[in-house]
């Protein structure tokens, strides 16, 4: 890698940011198609968040992608939503074009073709998800405009799920019998009718943490998805028991590789990023 006047800067925005993986892939897609350019992770606290966004401009980086903790917040320092922002409500990449902020949200598509590498066919299929969060409102749209015939969505708190399903309500019509709101304490009622679980939460990061529900009850016909990036108590158990399981790298390497074509209108080298991953 030669760095010169021509150079293009891209990164990413999170905070802590130190653990991403995202140079890692990013950087690997750029050397194998011959891109000058580089990805470099910033630590932005959510304090400076509007500042970090205005320097985009001010040093004409190319574009960052955007992690925990400012999905949601970054939306209000850009120039334009794209249509699935505007639902989401949170976005992961922005692409700066000569100054003009454009914010995305790929999350959806990275979890949605992650998941394919499990269940090519997503429609008529029957989905428990777990959470509530930014990350579940991405699965929960990728989920939807793959057709599938029923989403049980489980959260703690029984509100944000009410919330979810009257801010998408206008963009998906029928939503009202495709989703429904179950609290944590009645997962394991619904097990038996769903083809696929994805946890969206936080738990299974530690090893202490308590399980979402009794483990046990999944059955070798389940697929279990986790987007946590590790093997979680939830996986070892799906794995054990015969079920297809997926971590959170799939969902990762596939948003980035649209990121990754926002900014630079070629053709991300998956195979390429995988294998940067050992994840090939």
């Amino acid at each position: 890698m030669i760095l010169d006047g021509q150079t293009k800067v891209y990164g990413i925005f999170g905070y802590p940011v130190k653990h991403s993986k995202s140079p890692t892939f990013q950087t690997a897609a750029f050397l194998h198609l011959g891109i000058n350019a580089v990805y470099v992770p910033f630590e932005v606290n959510p304090n400076d968040l509007e500042k970090a966004v205005e320097s985009l401009k001010v040093l004409k980086i190319a574009g960052v992608n955007i992690t925990i903790p400012h999905k949601e917040n970054v939306i209000n320092y850009v120039n334009e939503l794209s249509e699935e922002v505007k639902i989401i409500k949170a976005a992961n990449t922005i692409k700066n074009i000569d100054g003009y902020l454009i914010a995305y949200n790929t999350d959806w598509i990275g979890f949605v073709e992650g998941l394919k590498e499990l269940e090519p066919n997503l429609e008529d299929k029957r989905v428990l998800v777990i959470g509530a969060g930014g990350s579940s409102r991405a699965v929960v749209y990728g989920l939807l405009r793959e057709n599938v015939d029923k989403i049980y969505l489980a959260n703690r708190t029984l509100p944000k799920v009410y919330n979810l399903i009257q801010e998408y309500k206008s963009h998906f019509r029928i939503i009202d019998k495709i989703i429904t709101p179950i609290s944590l304490q009645d997962i394991e009622g619904f097990l038996n009718n769903v083809d696929i679980i994805v946890n969206t939460t936080s738990v299974g990061l530690n090893d202490e943490d308590f399980p979402l529900f009794d483990y046990s009850l999944l059955k070798d016909s389940h697929i279990v998805v986790d987007i946590i990036y590790k093997e979680t108590k939830l996986l070892k158990v799906a794995k054990e028991k015969g079920c297809k399981h997926q971590n959170g790298f799939p969902m990762l390497i596939y948003q980035g590789a649209k990121s990754f074509e926002i900014w630079t209108g070629q053709k991300a080298p998956v195979e390429i990023m995988k294998k940067s991953l050992n994840l090939e």
